[in-house]
């Protein structure tokens, strides 16, 4: 009569299962890898012009890309020449010695490109470098 039941159901859960965890993170990793490289792309397409002198510097928070159809975005956001100029203003207020970095498609008019560059100086940007593509 005496049958004992050594019933474990009862006692608490004393161990966390982090396996669930692990997998939706590698998930969420998996979608922050596909979904990048949409995100880091240019609002315009543009062909830089090769060069061979050119020096490697820092990233600016203030890139602007000239299409050759002569097209302005500034940090990805198309806009025109008189909203590039109060950005580069507003840009030279926040940041006295910051530097603007000048993408331009090897095939858009020479005109175009000083123009836009003469907007950003004019908003008080006096430092600016220009992209190429390397060799």
């Amino acid at each position: 009569m005496g049958a004992s039941f050594n019933n474990s159901d009862d006692e608490p859960i004393s161990e966390i299962n982090i396996v669930p965890f692990v997998d939706i993170i590698l998930v969420v990793l998996i979608i922050f890898m596909v979904t990048t490289p949409f995100i880091m792309k240019p609002s315009l397409p543009v062909n830089l012009p090769q060069g061979s002198s050119g020096e490697k510097t820092k990233p600016s928070p203030f890139q602007v890309l000239v299409s050759k159809d002569g097209q302005i975005a500034l940090n990805g956001k198309i806009m025109n020449i008189e909203e590039l100029k109060i950005a580069s203003r507003t840009f030279s207020q926040e940041n006295p010695t910051g530097k603007a970095i000048l993408s331009a498609d090897q095939d858009t008019p020479h005109g175009d490109v000083m123009k836009v560059l003469d907007e950003i100086k004019l908003g008080g940007i006096r430092s600016f470098g220009i992209s190429i593509k390397s060799n």
